[in-house]
């Protein structure tokens, strides 16, 4: 299960960090941040994405959008949504439980600036009903990733 690929990411760094596990669907931005009773902008939506040839994951704030210009101008192609079954193929997670770890291969990942609007968030751990509490620095310090500023 990718929330046990999750936990055992977390416990091998030491990090402390716990997947929460809310028994809820927590699959939309307004049922996780009900479900966890934080405001939408703080659930981290991570996004699987096709900009041309290359394939990757964005983690931006729940109520952000995707920027078209700022998109293009960045990876120089127009973003697009993998599917879901593309999705689960890439990471070993639902869509709507998609997070930054766990995945079944490496993949690159990018986190849009707009996290940083926060102390902490709270991304999907791997299913529809789960989720973990990270502030936005650790969560860059954890998955190595590049900042960028793509959303609005």
């Amino acid at each position: 299960m990718s929330t046990a690929r999750t936990q055992e990411y977390f416990d091998a760094l030491g990090t402390g960090l716990q997947v929460i596990e809310t028994g809820e669907d927590t699959s939309t931005v307004p049922a996780a941040a009900a479900a966890l009773g934080v405001l939408p902008g703080q659930i981290a939506k991570t996004l699987a994405i096709r900009a041309g040839e290359r394939v990757f994951l964005l983690v931006a704030r729940g109520d952000a959008r995707v920027d078209n210009r700022k998109f293009k101008d960045r990876y120089g192609a127009k973003p697009r949504m993998l599917a879901p079954d593309e999705t689960h193929e890439l990471t070993g997670q639902p869509v709507g439980g998609v997070g930054p770890f766990g995945h079944v291969q490496p993949l690159t990942l990018f986190l849009d600036e707009s996290l940083r609007d926060f102390d902490a968030v709270y991304p999907a751990a791997g299913s529809r009903s789960s989720a973990f509490r990270i502030t936005p620095d650790e969560l860059g310090r954890l998955t190595g990733a590049e900042w960028v500023d793509v959303c609005s």
